[in-house]
């Protein structure tokens, strides 16, 4: 039928194999939208949208369990994508400085010139706030939170981005989906985010409640700085999380 893959075309598609699709099948991740009188599976335009964001979720270091999850809390297919192009976004930009570290190693080796570490580590780890952190809360509380940051395994490190990554991910859905920043969705949000903040070492607040001038004032931070705005989809973003914060800490703190 046109408009549908069978299972070895989408997975050949998809550059996975039919075993995994299977597999998601069993996970009620991705259902087949019909299956064949000789028992072959066959998937539509919105199992083909469904496996993107499968793939995409994955490339984020979510486990399954995680991925349905997010799948079942989503109805807004147009939504969805735009969190995961927000996403995409803000990975390019971390790619691109990648690049430009690569870019500047590589000349500044073949001409003889002195390497800066700034440089040459440039998009490759937490230190690039490191200068907003020094400012904000002083000295210590950056060299408190490298350590914490250093001392993890690779494991670690990777579990605790992906956590990240799905808390801006929710809050990019939210934003996108026209969400009230006081509303039930934006304040559990809000909590979640809090609590994240909580536990990073280094910052005002870790190992107890954060203060509501510190929450404030991170979220003004996150609208003037494209960078931080960028975490969560742009500038429209940024200002539904900041919005959501202030109620949250006006409540709560």
């Amino acid at each position: 039928m046109a408009g549908e893959w069978s299972i070895q075309d989408l997975a050949k598609a998809a550059g996975t194999t039919s075993r995994t699709l299977r597999h998601y099948g069993e996970r009620g991740l991705l259902e087949p939208s019909r299956i064949g009188a000789n028992g072959y599976r066959y998937y539509d335009q919105d199992a083909l949208v469904r496996l993107q964001r499968i793939l995409l979720l994955r490339e984020l270091g979510l486990g399954l369990p995680a991925i349905a999850e997010v799948l079942a809390g989503e109805r807004d297919t147009a939504a969805a994508l735009r969190t995961h192009l927000g996403l995409l976004e803000q990975e390019l930009g971390r790619v691109r400085r990648q690049i430009e570290s690569v870019r500047t190693t590589l000349r500044k080796t073949e001409g003889g010139e002195q390497l800066m570490a700034e440089e040459v580590f440039d998009g490759f780890d937490h230190t690039q706030h490191k200068d907003e952190v020094i400012e904000r809360w002083g000295e210590q509380a950056y060299q408190s939170s490298d350590r914490w940051w250093r001392g993890m395994t690779g494991d670690q490190r990777r579990d605790w981005q992906a956590a990240v990554a799905q808390l801006n991910a929710d809050w990019i859905d939210a934003a996108t989906s026209g969400a009230a920043a006081d509303g039930e969705r934006a304040q559990d949000l809000a909590r979640r985010h809090v609590e994240w903040l909580g536990g990073v070492p280094g910052t005002p607040g870790c190992g107890a409640a954060p203060n509501k001038e510190y929450i404030l004032g991170l979220g003004e931070m996150y609208v003037a700085d494209e960078r931080f705005a960028a975490n969560y989809g742009g500038t429209h973003g940024a200002v539904f999380v900041r919005d959501a914060l202030a109620v949250y800490a006006l409540h709560n703190l």
